[in-house]
Parts: C-alpha cells; sequence; structure tokens
C-alpha cells in the first residue's frame, strides 16, 4: 500500500500545512461535504495543522446519516414482516448494507429485529440481492437502497438485471440522495456563514463536477473537489483557501486520479433510466427539491413502498429524540461536542442519533479520536 502512504506522509502533510499558513491573511469557513474525509480530518488532527483563523465545519456527508428516520421506520416495518409477527405471508427477507443495522428509528433498529427473529441480512452489493432472490423463489427480498450519487449506480444495475431476467420477487425500499441540491440547500439559508467547499471525490467520480460549476458561480464560494487521505485534504484545502484570498470562485479538482469533469457515463447512464429524480427528506434537514432519486414508472414493481404501501401507511410519523442535535450537525451549525448528550446518555452502543453510529459520522469520529487521541499524519499508526 506504498501508494497510499504516500498520501499519508507527515513531512508533506507539514509542507502543506505551512504552506496554508503562508497564504492565509484572515480567517475562512469551510465545509467538507464527506464523512470519509470527516474522520480523516479528526483521526489525523488535520484541523489542529491549521492556522487559528481557518474552521472546518462537518457537512451532511454521511448517507446513513442523512437517511429520515422515518423511512428508517419503514425499514424496520417490513423487516419485522420477515419475522411473520404482523402477517404470516408473504416473508419478507430484508438486506442492508451493514453500516444502516444500528442507526436508531423512532423506537428500536434493524439489527433488534435481527435479533427477535426477522430476517435481516448484510450484504456488500445490492447485486447480491438477487441471487438470493432466485435462490429464495418463495419469498420477497427488499434491498435498502440509501447512499449518494457513488452507490445509486449499482442500486440501478441490479433493478436492471433484475427486470432483463424475469425476477419478480425483489424490490427497493429507495433513499438514495444527491449532493448538490443539499449544499444549495445549505448555501440559501440566510445564517450560511460557509466560505468554500471541499466536495466528496467518490461522488464527483462518479458523476463529474460540471454540475458545481453553478453553483460556485452562483453563489460566489470556490468549490475543490477532493480525495480523502491527509495529503488530499490539505492540499484541497489550500486550493481552496488560495481561491478566498484571490476572490476567485469557481470548481477545481484535486482529485485529478479519479476524477474526470464529465464524470463516469457509462454509471450515469443506468442511473438515468432506471431513477428520475424526485423531492427528497434529509434527517434533520427535512425535505430538499429534487435531492433524491425514485424509480422510473417502468419499473414501478420494483418499488417496495407500492408494492407494501398497505403495511407501511401503518406506520407512524417518525419521532426523533429531543436530546439528540443530529440536525444542527449534519447543517454544519454546531459539533458534536457541543452536544450535552455526547459522549454520556449518547455513545456508539447506545447511539441517539445516526452521526454516533455510522462509519462516517461525525459524532462517531469525535468520539472514537478526540476522546481516544489523535493519530498523527505519518505516525504510522
Amino acid at each position: 500500500m506504498k501508494y497510499v502512504q504516500e498520501y499519508r506522509d507527515g513531512v508533506l502533510a507539514q509542507d502543506y500545512a505551512a504552506a496554508i499558513a503562508r497564504i492565509t491573511t484572515r480567517p475562512w469557513q469551510i465545509m467538507e461535504i464527506c464523512g470519509g474525509q470527516t474522520h480523516a480530518i479528526v483521526k489525523y488532527g488535520i484541523d489542529t495543522l491549521l492556522p487559528s483563523g481557518v474552521t472546518l465545519i462537518h457537512g451532511p456527508g454521511c448517507p446513513v446519516c442523512v437517511t429520515d428516520m422515518g423511512i428508517i421506520d419503514q425499514a424496520i416495518a417490513l423487516a419485522r414482516f420477515a419475522s411473520g409477527r404482523l402477517a404470516p405471508t408473504p416473508q419478507i427477507i430484508f438486506c442492508s448494507f451493514g453500516d444502516m443495522l444500528r442507526v436508531p428509528g423512532t423506537e428500536q433498529d434493524l439489527l433488534l429485529v435481527k435479533a427477535q427473529g426477522g430476517d435481516v441480512r448484510i450484504v456488500y452489493s445490492p447485486l447480491d440481492c438477487l441471487a438470493i432472490a432466485q435462490k429464495e423463489r418463495e419469498r420477497h427480498v427488499v434491498f435498502f437502497a440509501v447512499g449518494f450519487e457513488t452507490t445509486a449506480p449499482a442500486t440501478a444495475m441490479a433493478v436492471y438485471q433484475a427486470q432483463q431476467m424475469g425476477i419478480t420477487n425483489f424490490s427497493l425500499l429507495v433513499s438514495h440522495v444527491l449532493v448538490p441540491p443539499a449544499m444549495e440547500a445549505i448555501l440559501s439559508d440566510p445564517a450560511c456563514q460557509i466560505q468554500g467547499f471541499l466536495a466528496a471525490g467518490h461522488v464527483c467520480t462518479i458523476m463529474g463536477y460540471e454540475q458545481y460549476e453553478p453553483i460556485a458561480a452562483k453563489y460566489q464560494i470556490p468549490i475543490v473537489v477532493t480525495g480523502f487521505e491527509p495529503v488530499d485534504i490539505l492540499q484541497g484545502l489550500y486550493l481552496c483557501i488560495q481561491q478566498l484570498e484571490k476572490g476567485e470562485f469557481r470548481c477545481e479538482n484535486q482529485y485529478a486520479r479519479s476524477v474526470q469533469r464529465g464524470g463516469n457515463p457509462t454509471a450515469q447512464e443506468i442511473m438515468s433510466k432506471v431513477f428520475a429524480i424526485a423531492p427528497q427528506q434529509w434527517r434533520g434537514i427535512g425535505e430538499i427539491p429534487a435531492s433524491g432519486l425514485k424509480l422510473r414508472p417502468e419499473y414501478s414493481q420494483f418499488d417496495a413502498q407500492v408494492r407494501f404501501s398497505e403495511l407501511l401507511s401503518t406506520v407512524s410519523p417518525a419521532v426523533a429524540p429531543t436530546e439528540c442535535i443530529s440536525g444542527e450537525i449534519l447543517r454544519g451549525i454546531k459539533k458534536p461536542h457541543h452536544c450535552a448528550a455526547f459522549g454520556t446518555k449518547c455513545t456508539p452502543e447506545r447511539p441517539l442519533g445516526a452521526p454516533m453510529v455510522s462509519s462516517e459520522g461525525a459524532c462517531a469520529a469525535y468520539y472514537r479520536y478526540r476522546l481516544g487521541g489523535v493519530e498523527r499524519v505519518g505516525s504510522g499508526e
């Protein structure tokens, strides 16, 4: 893994931090829009290397964290249906990525449903669900389709292949979200103080960064597509602050080893074939227009919300715990340590909100690295 280690080089990281200090003449507030970047920043203490006036704000870049609690409750209802406690047939095999199992709904999570007898299975790809559906033809397989543009192409391919293969016992509970509309929602807030963005490199690997260019121009804000290692992030910050100091506002690509301006046309094609853009509820933010994906009418037979509409209509409105400030954390208004429940009533073992349990959540990062100590870039730890 020498190539990765080069992007964790402590001397090079210090050089970039010094370069940032040399060009910084005033305070700047920059938001990273990716949970993976947030974890790298906190894990390696990148924010502690920066000049005191440069503040990093953690945005809604964790797909697990922004998944609305209401759809978590729907997922739990479907998974409970698998245990036969609500109705004997048809039995549902509920499939999900592993990091969704401990995200709290109103009363419980998917892991507890699994412990109570629900057939909840962890998969590594939505395509795995097709093999399960072919093997378990007498049962129905539901995949919990969450994530940003990064994971949507594989979901779309699973639906497309299911239709081509004539698989009828498979459907999706869809909660895919799109990054650019969320950025605009944040920037449109009158209280917004963000002056620059680090955009998520993996999202832009799929979608490119053309759609970020009008956002940069409209809101007069630099947007730098950035990778996930310490040197990536420091270089992205340098490019962003360089623009701010010069009064420039454009989209720039630090992550050129992976991202092209037009992105991945093949991935975009399968997404647009299967999905249409729709409004979407974001946890802690509310509904954002044109920020989600829904199945097109020609694929509606694979929509779990349509297929199980009667069951899901019985799900009560979600109720978030009043002690949890995850909404403010996801909007960049507060940081995890500002929460009175952080590390006491809210821990990874007993999370009040998704940012504490997700592998990309800001609260989980602060709990793991700020309470347990920071790894230094290039330390080899």
